[in-house]
């Protein structure tokens, strides 16, 4: 996949983006989310609520180790199991230092790597905000929640869901593209995009 950096879709306009009011939307969609929801199903394919969890409790690890030019290696593997008991502490923990980490000027700055994958930094934040915007919906449609995603981080993530579209399917990134109407509000085309139906809910 070719991601367009200086000057382009990650480039400069990128370095404006701030990941905080979408880290603060998680965490509280992440403050709701019930003991009893752990086993519920999510949006996405073969993962119940406790094993989006611990997914984010990898990425926010992960994204903040980007930033810091030191990534972590492979690709985490989520797992229900896997989930720390503490996880309504550590993942708000998490994402503040992941907002922390990229608003510091040199975590923009040259090439880093994500899930095993190497990009301009950049590129790389934009990641982090879609994974933090999409599943932010997916954890708050599964467990009842309204979710309300900040403006700007979902203009940013449809530029991005909208160039991976384009380019060859890469696999373990997004499912097949969801047919949503052009008119449609920006966080449904986004779904959309990323493989999700705005539509899902929870089986009865």
């Amino acid at each position: 996949m070719t991601f367009r950096a200086a000057g382009g879709l990650y480039g400069m306009q990128t370095m404006q983006l701030d990941l905080g009011p979408q880290a603060q939307l998680l965490k509280g969609v992440v403050a709701g989310v019930r003991d009893d929801q752990l086993t519920a199903p999510t949006p996405c394919p073969d993962m119940t609520v406790a094993t989006l969890l611990d997914h984010v409790v990898g990425l926010t690890h992960a994204f903040r180790k980007s930033a810091e030019k030191d990534p972590v290696p492979g690709a985490p593997v989520a797992s229900a199991d896997a989930l720390t008991p503490d996880w309504r502490v550590v993942i708000p923990a998490q994402l503040d230092a992941l907002v922390a980490a990229w608003r510091k000027p040199e975590a923009w700055e040259g090439d880093t790597a994500a899930g095993g994958v190497e990009m301009p930094a950049p590129a790389i934040a934009v990641v982090a905000l879609d994974e933090m915007t999409v599943h932010g919906w997916d954890l708050a449609v599964a467990t009842g929640q309204e979710y309300s995603a900040d403006p700007a981080s979902v203009e940013a993530c449809l530029g991005f869901a909208s160039q991976v579209a384009a380019e060859p399917a890469v696999p373990g990134l997004f499912g097949p593209p969801v047919p949503v109407p052009d008119d449609a509000p920006p966080l449904h085309r986004l779904l959309g995009l990323t493989g999700r139906d705005p539509s899902w809910r929870p089986p009865a």
